[in-house]
């Protein structure tokens, strides 16, 4: 049962957000959704929730229509950040008739699972959401992502607002939820290093298009940083796809992205090492090149 979306585009104002975006996500993966800010990550998860009209484009789920279709929708949770200020409608309810009400969406709703991780947050079930922090109003999300039981979930800036001790939380509970139902999640973060042990896939959105998807330590693995004087770099990188170029006096240094086959000449007085997810991201969508 796979969710695709073919040749998604949405326009707002004349301006197009999203372009061509097609994706198939596979049940029982973990994926990041990463992106810099204004790349249209919440439009797109809105998009495959239905939340939202694609301007083009469809989002079909095991071949079904996801569009006003109850049966479908039914295993698609999109779990956001909320907005509990005075004007949006939700600031004078109470957490607990937030959660029933978001109970009733999700026909395998996991009562038992809910009480714990309110229990687990330390939730005044009875404090109004208008009243709740960043922190707090992100432990709803969670909790309604990971109680729907919903066969794809995805969760857009989870653990905004949260501390470290409770992001290392959520990831372990979404690690436990993820083994034992083989749910596909689909985690939309800024806050790259923290998940990039959870994920096993990657997709960078980058202005509105799909970038790359790939499995995250294969694409990790591929990215190397070469540093050295300017023209020892220059020869080591020849023939091979670089990225995010730094400058400083005679200094040099690049990311390089590799193909099967190819290395960087390491005969050459250069300095190779491994990069991270978060670096891999900012050599892709980052300024080509800069100088000190």
């Amino acid at each position: 049962m796979s969710l695709h979306c073919e040749n998604i585009v949405k326009t707002y104002s004349g301006k197009n957000v999203l372009h061509d975006v097609t994706l198939d996500l596979q049940p029982g993966k973990i994926y990041g959704l990463i992106g810099r800010n204004g790349a249209g990550k919440t439009t797109l998860l809105s998009i495959l929730s239905a939340q939202n009209p694609a301007t083009k484009g469809s989002v079909t789920l095991d071949g079904d229509q996801v569009w006003e279709n109850r049966k479908s929708l039914s295993k698609i949770c999109f779990s956001r950040e909320l907005n509990a200020n005075a004007e949006s409608g939700i600031a004078a309810m109470k957490a607990k008739e937030y959660l029933r009400i978001a109970s009733t969406y999700y026909e395998d709703w996991d009562k038992t699972l809910e009480e714990r991780l309110v229990k687990l947050f330390d939730m005044n079930p009875k404090k109004k959401l208008g009243k709740m922090n960043k922190g707090m109003l992100s432990m709803i999300t969670i909790v309604v992502a990971l109680c729907s039981k919903a066969p794809y979930t995805f969760l857009d800036e989870p653990v905004a607002g949260l501390d470290v001790v409770a992001r290392e939380q959520f990831y372990k509970l979404l690690l436990e939820e993820y083994s034992s139902s083989g749910r596909t999640f689909v985690v939309s973060t800024h806050i790259i290093e923290e998940a990039a042990d959870v994920l096993e896939e990657v997709i960078i959105l980058h202005e509105g298009k799909i970038l790359l998807t790939a499995d995250t330590q294969a694409f990790v693995d591929s990215a190397v940083h070469v540093s050295g004087k300017i023209e020892e770099v220059d020869a080591a990188v020849t023939g091979l796809e670089v990225h995010h170029t730094e400058t400083v006096g005679r200094s040099k240094g690049v990311t390089v992205f590799l193909k099967p086959g190819q290395k960087v000449d390491e005969s050459r007085d250069v300095s190779v090492q491994p990069v991270s997810l978060q670096r891999a991201f900012v050599a892709l969508c980052g300024e080509e090149e800069t100088r000190q």
